[in-house]
C-alpha cells in the first residue's frame, strides 16, 4: 500500500487511512491488514476523499495537527481526519444537530483524539472558550452563508500559516445560478482574505460541489 499524501494511502483506485481504533468500523467500511490495520475511505461518502482522488497534491493536513471540523455530522470524514492527525493530534468535531452530535459522542469515546461540540458554526464566539488555536479548519456545511461561516472561524481560530478546506455546495448558495459562476464568485471572495492554494470540482463523486484549499497569510 503506497502513501500518497502524508498519512493517506492508496492501493489501485482505493484510499485508506491507518485505523486509530483497530478492529472498529465507523460507517461499515472495509478493514485491511497489511502489518497495520487500514480503513477504506469511500469517496462517495467523503468530499475530502473525493478531492484527493480528483488529483490533489496536498491537503494541508499533517500528523499531530489540531483541527476544527465544522459540520462533522455523524463523523464519517472526521474519523479519517482523526486517523491522519493520529494520537498526537486532535479534532474538535462540531455540528448543530443534536441527533448527530449524540452519534459523535459515541465515536469520540472510541477515539481519544476527538471531542464532539454541539454549536452553531455561524456563532464562533459562543464556543471560543472551548476551542484552542488550530492548525487546520475543515468545513462541510450546506448553507447559503457557508463562505461567511468559514471566514468567521478562520479569523478566530486558525494559526498563522495554517490551512483550511472549504467543501462548497453551490446549490445551497443559489439553486438557479450556474455552479461555475458561483465557484468563480466564491474564489474572488476568498482571495480578498486568504491564499487559495488549490480549487477542484468534485464531480462525479459529489455533484455541484467544489473544494477550496486555503492557506492563512
Amino acid at each position: 500500500m503506497k502513501s500518497i499524501l502524508f498519512e493517506v494511502y492508496k492501493e489501485k483506485s482505493r484510499l485508506y487511512t491507518v485505523n486509530l481504533s483497530p478492529g472498529r468500523r465507523v460507517y461499515g467500511e472495509n478493514l485491511v491488514k497489511e502489518g497495520k490495520e487500514y480503513r477504506e475511505w469511500d469517496p462517495k461518502r467523503s468530499k475530502l476523499a473525493a478531492y484527493i482522488l480528483k488529483g490533489a497534491k496536498n491537503i494541508g493536513l499533517r500528523k499531530d495537527d489540531v483541527v476544527l471540523y465544522l459540520g462533522a455530522a455523524s463523523g464519517t470524514t472526521a474519523s479519517h481526519v482523526s486517523d491522519i492527525v493520529g494520537k498526537g493530534g486532535f479534532v474538535f468535531a462540531l455540528d448543530f444537530a443534536p441527533r448527530v452530535v449524540r452519534e459523535l459522542f459515541y465515536l469520540c469515546e472510541e477515539r481519544t483524539n476527538m471531542a464532539p461540540l454541539l454549536a452553531d458554526a455561524l456563532k464562533p464566539m459562543t464556543y471560543a472558550h472551548r476551542v484552542s488555536g488550530v492548525d487546520f479548519i475543515y468545513q462541510d456545511i450546506a448553507q447559503r452563508d457557508q463562505v461567511k461561516i468559514f471566514l468567521k472561524n478562520w479569523r478566530l481560530f486558525l494559526k498563522k500559516g495554517g490551512f483550511g478546506m472549504l467543501a462548497l455546495k453551490s446549490r445551497s448558495i443559489d439553486v438557479a445560478k450556474n455552479p461555475k459562476q458561483i465557484y468563480k464568485e466564491v474564489l474572488q471572495e476568498l482571495e480578498k482574505e486568504v491564499t487559495v492554494a488549490d480549487y477542484r470540482l468534485l464531480d462525479p463523486y459529489e455533484k455541484d460541489h467544489a473544494m477550496f484549499l486555503c492557506k492563512k497569510k
